[in-house]
């Protein structure tokens, strides 16, 4: 009969998880998700087209002026 402790202890090292494989898929994974949603966040600031998100009734775009300029510059 052969010797199961060393074959029993060969499979078991065979079996064991190599290194952390599964959390460090877990962090990366999160990790790009939540630089996508920071870049989202941050980004969705320098939106330029301000003609749906003014709330003062002036949606003109001929004036001349930049968008993104203080209405109160010269007071």
């Amino acid at each position: 009969m052969p010797d199961t402790i060393d074959a029993t202890a060969a499979l078991l090292a065979a079996a064991a998880p190599e290194g952390p494989g599964n959390t460090l898929r877990i962090v990366l994974l999160v990790s790009i998700v939540g630089a996508v949603l920071l870049a989202w966040f941050l980004l969705r600031g320098y939106r330029t087209d301000d003609t749906t998100t003014r709330t003062d009734g002036d949606a003109r775009t001929d004036t001349g002026t930049d968008a993104n300029s203080d209405d109160n510059a010269n007071a």
